[in-house]
């Protein structure tokens, strides 16, 4: 089963390098307002049952992936073609 997580900065938190973003795409003349930069995590897990593949992910979110405190993070799970 593969699985994507998306970890990204809380509303409110500073993000420096969103804001750098933000400044060199309007000095190129993009109108852009509220750039964000996060990670993408991609996995491959040997967990067949997408229910329990989604709460091993919620832990690995917990634990490892994100910091709860200022990240929130979104999981997307993929079962495998037949």
């Amino acid at each position: 089963m593969r699985a994507t997580v998306l970890v990204r900065p809380k509303p409110g938190i500073l993000d420096p390098q969103g804001e750098a973003v933000e400044s060199s795409l309007r000095q190129l003349g993009f109108s852009v307002e509220g750039a964000r930069i996060g990670r993408v995590v991609d996995l491959e897990l040997e967990e067949a049952d997408p229910a329990r593949a989604r709460a091993d992910l919620e832990r690995m979110c917990e634990q490892l992936l994100a910091n709860p405190l200022i990240e929130s993070y979104e999981i997307e799970v993929t079962e495998p073609q037949p």
